[in-house]
């Protein structure tokens, strides 16, 4: 166990006495914990909270331990609970890592000791258990403690409560706030409030201006490291307030506001508001797990649906879609692998998920890792409803002053969200098949393959096709890139518009593995030249390219004729390559893409 345990925290028992396991998981309203087994009840008390860690048994007399190692799907971790139950806890929590239950070796070890059994969701992390069940005992614990406020003083119940009885206690109007201004309960407001309590109160947060205004004058900055109430006097914008913070150690929760509402204040207001700033402050610990359970639980529930993991039916009920609902995937990514990092990027994605979830509030987004998906309900059924939403990333992000460039793909609308992952699969494979030709400075047509400046003369043997440009088909018209002007590559597409390119790419993935397992005189010659630096390797993909042209191929390779013809002998005479046999040719075609085209 961590210092937390019950040996090295003997004040533990005491801060949390009487708080029971039921009182526990009352507490936690995210559906972070599930009880899978309480053989002796739920009323057992909890004095504390630990992990569990290898090494020797300790002393954990009524302790509710994480064991981070622990699986409750795994017959191995009945083990695990054997143990917490020697050390004397009353509960251990395990993760729950599938759809199976619970390993019946676990229940049975757990029935025999006597020992509550939890399991931790999956989308959950052990950190914001940890910080729950923390919560949750301080929570169980208010008015318990002698040198706390007496439990008569507080209400119980939310913040809502709280807030109700700081209004009595102090004679003013309350506001509970979280760290972003938003109001999270009030009082009621008698008919005398000032307009700045009206406006915050409709709002639902403080008015921007009003923040600017208390930054400037440096309250907020004092709010942030003082520990005291904060006196506001009445002045021509408002009457007496009286502020505290709300702190979780030194962290800070929130704030509660109190404003004089037609009387003065009462006399003990200050006095009252610092006790209530010490109840508040696990009603607002569990406000926040709660907004960020609410959050993981989307993004777990997102990227099963997405990467078709799980029962993608449940999933999509979890974000509040109906399975048959039609739907589309657009991915947004870096022009460059791998993508950048720093403020930048980070900045810039957070713009361009504010974007999509404000201008498509049926859209449900994701950040993984270091790229933005977004699932997008198309009632119309239209794929150009997620090609300009991909177009209005890209475009949005050039613009930014500080943005970084981002490449968008559009995946087919498929009929129903249980096929997301395959308009999933297609976004990828588009925003993969964009940067390569990024790469490469192929402005890309309809099938895949404009040529820039120093191949464009028209002797690819891909000559394009009448039609859009990659996302030429935005609902305003907005390209991402002409074919006849601008020969900058197209930053945002779909499939569609990308033509064979996007099955080239699949084709490749599915031949890579076979190519990497082969062997021969041009697999011999295409690893060591790509080792030297492939200029070798860069002559055959022009031959190639230009269909066998050498005057083309040497004229893009910067060379005279005579130097290719040399380079193709020496491939011949000292590598046994053939270039007139349509295998080889096929084959080193394969391999330059896989190489990365050139």
């Amino acid at each position: 166990m961590t210092s937390e345990s019950a040996a090295a925290d003997p004040e533990a028992s005491s801060a949390t006495a009487g708080v029971t396991l039921r009182e526990v998981l009352a507490f936690d309203d995210s559906g972070t914990l599930r009880l899978l087994l309480a053989p002796a009840g739920q009323d057992v008390p909890v004095l504390g909270t630990g992990f569990a860690e290898s090494g020797p048994d300790r002393p954990a007399r009524g302790f509710l331990l994480i064991a981070v190692d622990g699986d409750a799907n795994a017959p191995e971790a009945a083990a695990l609970v054997r143990r917490a139950a020697r050390q004397g806890a009353c509960a251990v929590v395990l993760r729950d890592s599938g759809e199976a239950g619970p390993a019946p070796e676990v229940l049975e070890a757990a029935r025999e000791a006597g020992i509550a059994v939890l399991a931790r969701a999956a989308w959950a992390e052990w950190t914001d258990t940890a910080t729950l069940l923390r919560s949750a005992l301080a929570f169980g614990a208010a008015g318990r403690d002698p040198q706390g406020p007496p439990a008569d003083d507080w209400a119980p119940g939310g913040l809502s409560a709280l807030a109700a009885t700081i209004a009595g206690a102090t004679g003013g109007a309350i506001t509970i706030e979280d760290t972003s201004f938003r109001v999270l309960a009030h009082s009621a407001t008698r008919p005398e409030a000032d307009g700045v309590r009206r406006s915050t109160i409709l709002g639902g947060r403080v008015p921007e201006w009003r923040v600017a205004e208390l930054r400037r004058s440096g309250l907020l900055r004092t709010l942030r490291t003082s520990r005291e109430v904060i006196h506001r006097p009445a002045d021509a914008d408002g009457p007496e307030r009286l502020i505290v913070a709300v702190r979780s150690g030194a962290e800070v929760l929130g704030s509660i506001w109190v404003a004089a509402d037609g009387r003065p204040l009462l006399p003990g207001a200050a006095r009252a508001l610092r006790s209530a700033a010490v109840t508040a402050a696990p009603h607002l610990v569990r406000h926040r797990l709660r907004e960020s359970g609410e959050v993981r639980r989307h993004d777990h529930a997102l990227r099963g649906l997405l990467h078709g993991a799980g029962d993608l039916t449940t999933h999509a009920w979890s974000l509040g879609l109906a399975p048959s609902v039609p739907c589309a995937v657009v991915a947004v990514d870096a022009g460059t692998a791998p993508a950048p990092v720093g403020p930048a990027w980070d900045r810039t994605l957070d713009v361009l998920a504010l974007h999509a979830a404000s201008y498509r509030p049926a859209a449900r987004v994701l950040r993984e890792r270091e790229r933005l998906l977004v699932l997008l309900p198309v009632a119309s059924g239209k794929d150009r409803e997620a090609l300009g939403l991909a177009r209005e990333l890209a475009t949005l992000a050039a613009s930014l002053p500080d943005g970084v460039p981002v490449l968008a793909g559009a995946g087919a609308v498929v009929p129903s969200a249980l096929g997301a992952p395959a308009s999933y699969e297609e976004a990828s494979l588009v925003v993969r098949v964009l940067r390569e030709k990024l790469a490469r400075g192929d402005g890309a047509r309809g099938d895949g393959a404009r040529g820039d400046g120093a191949r464009g003369d028209g002797a690819r043997g891909d000559t394009g096709r009448a039609g859009a440009a990659p996302g030429e088909a935005g609902p305003d018209g907005g390209r991402g890139a002409e074919p006849d002007g601008d020969r900058s590559p197209a930053r945002w597409a779909s499939a569609a518009e990308l033509g064979p390119a996007v099955d080239v790419r699949r084709m490749l993935d599915a031949v890579g593995p076979v190519w990497e397992a082969g062997s021969g005189p041009l697999h011999a010659l295409v690893r060591a030249d790509l080792a030297a630096g492939g200029e070798l390797v860069r002559s055959l993909a022009a031959y190639l390219d230009a269909a066998g042209d050498i005057t083309v191929a040497a004229r893009r390779l910067v060379l005279h004729p005579n130097t290719l013809r040399y380079r193709l002998r020496r491939a011949r005479e000292r590598h046994g390559v053939d270039m007139d046999d349509p295998d080889t040719r096929l084959l080193l075609t394969v391999a330059v893409r896989l190489a990365g085209g050139f």
